[in-house]
């Protein structure tokens, strides 16, 4: 842990002063601690000498897109699905006055657990609990799509219709911003847009929508189940076959390897298969998934668009760490990847097959 005073994206003595004022107990010095694994938004742990935990969110350093890593919107939600059945941190604070930190940043409680962000993390979980941790992320991804948004004070969080035209206008347009940043140019994002945007399925209802829900955007408690759900930067309202079909693609069989990192864990026995995920959802949510195909093709764009803008700002050194040429080059194998299934999904889904 670091306990040096030029930490990137922390001003450590205003930032100091305001959770004293916010913490009701707490013992400075604070010890901040830049957590591994975000591409986006910054997290850190915070620790006094008392050995209390918290943890601060907050937007990448430099250049960000419009509406992108909103403070006060993310915060909004957390604290708005607290007394619902979806395990989310309890949140303290939101800070907006950029003069403390440069930028706006919220504050929540340290949800002690495990994230599963690579094989390693899941050898480490028994069988019965990468089963249960399957299950769990489920029955979650249900719970969320089944909150009541008028009780929780989310009916006004985004428009309820044309969700999928909205992200495809959104993702498209923030595509474009990446590449006036870096060299990002990836035809077949093109290519696929044109193809979705013509066979967009009719809307079932309108929920909240997670919008990056996966297994690594979960903490997991003891027994495997999803003891918090994670990095809700990117939640609107909307269709929510969309989380269903993104967290298809994140997900791997054991006969289906995939480009995406975070879908390694899942190859593991234990793990459920994407079809045995699919079918508990189904019978969770009572929603028709015939049109699943389509929000897997879609989530495979979207992913892309995604990750063309972590490589732009990992190019351009807006993220608080190094990153070396071999690593920024990994981001641009792995666009190309996930560019081709996307276009392969897109094929599919005209031809029927």
């Amino acid at each position: 842990m670091s306990t040096s005073d030029d930490i990137q994206g922390i001003d450590r003595e205003p930032v100091t002063e305001w959770l004293t004022a916010h913490i009701g107990k707490i013992e400075p010095p604070l010890d901040f601690h830049l957590i591994a694994g975000g591409h986006s938004n910054l997290t850190f742990r915070v620790t006094d000498q008392a050995s209390g935990r918290w943890v601060l969110r907050r937007p990448p350093l430099g250049q960000v897109l419009a509406t992108a890593h909103d403070m006060g919107r993310e915060h909004r939600i957390i604290s708005a699905l607290g007394p619902t059945d979806v395990p989310v941190p309890p949140t303290i604070g939101l800070c907006t006055d950029e003069s403390v930190n440069g930028a706006p940043f919220y504050v929540m409680d340290f949800v002690p657990g495990q994230v599963i962000r690579d094989s390693a993390a899941a050898e480490a979980l028994s069988e019965p609990q990468r089963t249960r941790a399957s299950e769990s992320i489920v029955d979650v991804m249900a719970a969320i799509h089944a909150v009541d948004l008028e009780t929780v004070g989310l009916d006004d969080l985004g428009r309820h219709e044309g969700y999928i035209a909205r992200q495809l206008k959104r993702w498209y347009s923030q595509y474009q911003g990446s590449k006036e940043h870096s060299d990002v140019d990836f035809p077949l994002v093109d290519r696929v847009h044109d193809a979705l945007i013509e066979q967009i399925p009719r809307q079932q209802g309108t929920a909240i929508v997670h919008g990056d829900y996966r297994l690594d955007n979960c903490m997991l408690a003891d027994d495997g189940s999803v003891a918090a759900v994670l990095d809700w930067e990117i939640c609107t309202l909307g269709d929510p076959l969309a989380d269903a079909g993104l967290l298809w693609v994140y997900w791997a069989d054991n006969d289906s390897p995939s480009p995406i990192p975070q879908a390694s864990p899942t190859t593991m026995p234990g793990f459920l298969s994407k079809a045995e995920l699919l079918d508990r959802y189904q019978a969770a949510s009572g929603l028709d998934l015939s049109s699943i195909d389509f929000y897997i093709a879609f989530g495979f764009w979207k992913l892309t668009c995604i990750i063309a803008g972590v490589y732009s700002r990992y190019a351009a050194g807006a993220m608080g760490d190094s990153t070396s040429d071999s690593q920024i080059e990994g981001f641009r194998m792995m666009i190309d990847a996930l560019a081709q299934q996307a276009d392969d999904a897109t094929t599919r889904l005209a031809s029927g097959a």
